[in-house]
């Protein structure tokens, strides 16, 4: 699940929540356009926002939303508890700003206090009722709360107030698909990435076709994964384990190249790897992947016992 972020624009028709220049030099100030920007990087912003901010150019809701952005740059960077200082202080200089009612509750579901981030997203809700972000947010820490009834209707509240929010139709797909409902898992997942395609959303939409037995089409969607982002070992893996169902000994022995060379730490592909070799008589290259899925799982139970079957026909 993705938990989103809001950011304060200085743009008008921003996708977020805006905040307009009340003078002009502001306007012109390239540390507030960067504090405020929706393409800056986290540490730009941090920057950028700090400039903002020590130097008391801004004031009251301005500075709110300084202190705002730089808690959500720090939070990218992770740096949790600095992050939870600035929103605290953009909700004590604003305490009507749902915008940081939001990314708090980010950041207190990130520390894995949910029932806090709960709390404010609630509020950022009663501010705005019709505040897709938060229900999103909401949506989210209800399902890490094993509550899938209550995720379910905040991400279709999502959905509603911005039928355009592509990570609420993957957020949504991903509870239809832990309530074992592949069709409308599968609906959503299509639709995120008709709005927005993303590694995640092929490899989510693999996985119901796999589990619904539509190898090919699982195939094809992490076959997508593996050329939008082709040093992501999820898409390669994925793929070679379809390869395997499939019969494919030597394709699957290929994607599981490509996944070791950008994970060499996933102990599933060296003994997806190892099972694939041992089919085609490769003992000794068996043996080898074997082994090293052992020696970072040693409880991987395949793996012991297709080594041990291998030690007795030597």
């Amino acid at each position: 699940m993705r938990i989103l972020a809001c950011l304060t624009a200085a743009l008008l028709g921003a996708a977020f929540t805006l905040a307009h220049a009340s003078r002009a030099s502001a306007a012109d100030d390239p540390s507030w356009q960067a504090c405020v920007s929706l393409s800056a990087t986290p540490g730009d912003r941090v920057a950028a926002c700090n400039t903002v901010i020590e130097g008391r150019t801004e004031a009251g809701k301005r500075l709110a939303a300084a202190y705002c952005n730089r808690g959500y740059g720090l939070t990218e960077k992770r740096e949790l508890d600095a992050a939870l200082a600035d929103l605290n202080e953009a909700i004590k200089l604003d305490p009507a700003y749902a915008c940081a009612y939001t990314n708090r509750g980010r950041v207190y579901a990130f520390k894995r206090d949910l029932d806090r981030a709960i709390s404010d997203y609630d509020e950022a809700i009663r501010i705005d009722p019709s505040f897709a972000l938060a229900y999103n947010n909401r949506g989210d820490a209800w399902l890490n709360k094993g509550d899938l009834d209550r995720a379910l209707a905040d991400l279709s509240l999502a959905i509603k107030y911005n039928p355009k929010l592509a990570g609420a139709y993957g957020n949504r797909g991903f509870v239809y698909y832990r309530k074992r409902d592949a069709a409308h898992a599968i609906a959503d997942f299509t639709t995120e990435i008709k709005l927005e395609p993303n590694v995640l959303a092929y490899i989510n939409r693999g996985n119901v076709y796999r589990d619904t037995e539509q190898l090919d089409r699982a195939a094809a969607d992490y076959g997508e994964a593996a050329r939008i982002a082709p040093t992501d070992a999820r898409g390669w893996r994925n793929r070679g384990m379809i390869r395997l169902f499939k019969g494919d000994n030597k394709g699957g022995i290929a994607d599981y190249d490509k996944a070791l060379q950008y994970d060499p730490n996933d102990a599933y592909s060296w003994n997806n790897r190892g099972q694939a070799k041992l089919r085609l008589g490769d003992k000794k290259g068996a043996a080898a992947d074997l082994s090293k899925a052992l020696e970072l799982r040693p409880d991987l139970n395949t793996a012991q016992e297709a080594l041990a079957r291998l030690g007795a026909t030597r």
